[in-house]
């Protein structure tokens, strides 16, 4: 017999041919064991490389202009002059929160737009009631989709979610339409979560004014409505609710969400002055608000 054949043929034997299978096992976990850590360590440094280019913006929070409310000369005033001042702030953008009319008719939604169009910088609206009527119709919404926009929709800035919700599809819903407009929060929560995006809803109607569980009146939400709508902001990563139609200051939290109604520029129920909120996000993704008063007024802040 050739030994030395022997041997070559030997060493052509595959490793995990000659390995015992407490060997072949071992070396499956390592390898299994090393992969995993790779993830893991890629995961770990998305997350640290997405808090670490966050850039710190700021944006405005307007309330109900409603061009007719305080008296329509002086509604026009107001709003004319908040738009003036924004610009030389130089936020990011600017959210109106609902009721941009009185009475929703050629008239006011054109003086609106002639006044919006001031803007130096985006400007998002979303739809009050006095906007699309206390029970939208069909086509109550065409008319508002004509002469303003989209009434709910979602903007991406700097890592943020903005979304644009209608809470008149939600406080008086319309068969198909509001069923379309509760897909569509759903599915942009849900992708805003999967992108780790913080989200802040910007609406007409708060969901509650005082207690997350009172009963439901003029200025809140249907209470089965109020709790799916909490559930979902709580499970998928929102951080504020901006709302309006109040007509007073309102800041509540829940569960870590700022509930944050403002000041309007048309007429306050509370004493409070004519002006809107500034909004600040830091790099560490903290959100601060902060009032700011209309130049040119009686009124003062207390």
């Amino acid at each position: 017999m050739n030994i030395s054949r022997s041997r070559k043929k030997l060493n052509r034997i595959p490793f995990f041919q000659k390995s015992s299978p407490i060997c072949l096992r071992l070396a499956l976990l390592a390898m299994i064991t090393s992969l995993l850590d790779q993830r893991l360590y890629a995961s770990d440094q998305a997350v640290s490389k997405t808090a670490a280019q966050q850039e710190a913006f700021s944006f405005v929070q307007m309330c109900d202009t409603q061009l007719g409310m305080g008296g329509y000369e002086h509604d026009v005033k107001t709003f004319t002059q908040a738009v003036k001042q924004i610009n030389l702030m130089r936020p990011d953008f600017v959210v109106i929160c609902g009721d941009l009319v009185h009475k929703a008719d050629d008239k006011s939604f054109a003086d609106f737009n002639s006044i919006r169009a001031g803007f130096k910088l985006p400007c998002y609206c979303a739809a009050g009631n006095h906007d699309v009527q206390n029970k939208p119709t069909l086509e109550s919404l065409r008319r508002y989709r004509e002469k303003i926009g989209k009434d709910y929709y979602t903007i991406e800035h700097k890592g943020y979610t903005f979304v644009i919700a209608n809470t008149q599809l939600w406080k008086a819903p319309i068969e198909g339409a509001s069923d379309k407009h509760d897909a569509w929060f759903k599915a942009t929560l849900k992708a805003a979560k999967l992108k780790l995006s913080p989200v802040v809803v910007v609406v007409h109607y708060p969901l509650f004014t005082q207690k997350p569980d009172e009963e439901e009146d003029y200025f809140n939400l249907p209470l089965p409505k109020r709790k799916e709508i909490l559930d979902l902001c709580e499970k998928n990563g929102v951080v504020a609710f901006l709302a309006g139609h109040t007509h007073r200051r309102i800041l509540n939290e829940y569960k870590g969400i700022q509930l944050v109604n403002g000041e309007t520029t048309s007429k306050n129920f509370d004493s409070r002055p004519m002006g809107f909120r500034l909004w600040n996000v830091s790099e560490k993704r903290e959100l601060r608000h902060r009032f700011i008063a209309l130049d040119g007024l009686e009124e003062t802040a207390p």
